[in-house]
């Protein structure tokens, strides 16, 4: 197994297997993390000896989100992290192999928003899905603010995008994100095995079904860069920056004191 930032990589046949594995920091996202996923997902599409691409986490926790401490820095003027993750959710929606996700524990923001993009879904029932985004003064990335409607209608995406509602395992499954709840000794066999069932299949018509099925990729790709422009704003915003420095703080963020931003 190879690290690289925090994720590591690996094969089981012909799937690639990408895990957060962020020790100690709830495998929290940094920009490094970010692009070391980019760099394996780009590999992968090119190498025909990888027909799926597999996310996973660590130690009983998907992941919790991007890491705070890259946002804060992000809102007082380095960029570098921004074009990291947008970097991501662009190129994510034109992966052209299928996608599978493993969830066990927390699935904080881009670990929810990102499961939209997969193609099967398992969890365990200790999988939390919470994506606080307007909670850190920030809006929907990564196509959610079109996807999650479609997917789970209007008012649970509203109570998971606005309101910040987490969700557990049973809730998303009747939502329709998940396929499946497993015990977590089971899961990575469990979402293995769909993998290695999907590389089976007729590698042409497998990208076009999934093609088909998943509709216009620009559709995506323009609700990407539309909540990618309002998301970098935000960011630079003194909600935002009340709300970083409250999370570091661990209390509760006072936005009457911050304006309009």
């Amino acid at each position: 197994m190879a690290s690289m930032s925090d994720i590591a990589v690996h094969r089981d046949g012909a799937t690639q297997i990408l895990r957060f594995n962020r020790p100690g920091k709830m495998n929290a996202l940094t920009g490094a993390m970010y692009d070391a996923l980019c760099d394996a997902l780009e590999a992968g599409e090119k190498d025909t000896e990888v027909s799926v691409h597999v996310f996973r986490g660590a130690n009983g926790v998907f992941t919790s989100g991007n890491d705070i401490s890259d946002f804060l820095a992000s809102s007082t003027g380095d960029q570098a992290v921004l074009k990291s993750v947008l970097r991501f959710i662009r190129l994510v929606p034109q992966i052209q192999k299928p996608m599978l996700a493993g969830v066990d524990g927390p699935a904080v923001g881009i670990g929810t928003t990102l499961l939209f993009h997969c193609d099967l879904v398992f969890a365990t029932p200790s999988a939390r899905f919470h994506t606080p985004f307007l909670d850190l003064g920030l809006v929907p990335e990564a196509a959610s603010s079109l996807l999650m409607p479609q997917r789970m209608g209007y008012t649970r995406a509203y109570e998971m995008l606005v309101l910040g509602k987490p969700m557990d395992a049973e809730a998303m499954l009747r939502a329709g994100l998940l396929n499946a709840i497993v015990p977590p000794e089971e899961l990575e066999e469990r979402v293995i095995g769909a993998a290695t069932s999907l590389a089976k299949k007729p590698p042409a018509a497998l990208a076009l079904a999934r093609r088909l099925l998943r509709g216009d990729a620009e559709d995506v790709a323009r609700r990407v860069d539309e909540e990618a422009a309002i998301f970098a704003r935000q960011l630079q915003s003194a909600e935002a920056r009340e709300a970083f420095q409250a999370f570091l703080e661990k209390r509760a963020p006072d936005f009457s004191k911050v304006g309009d931003g």
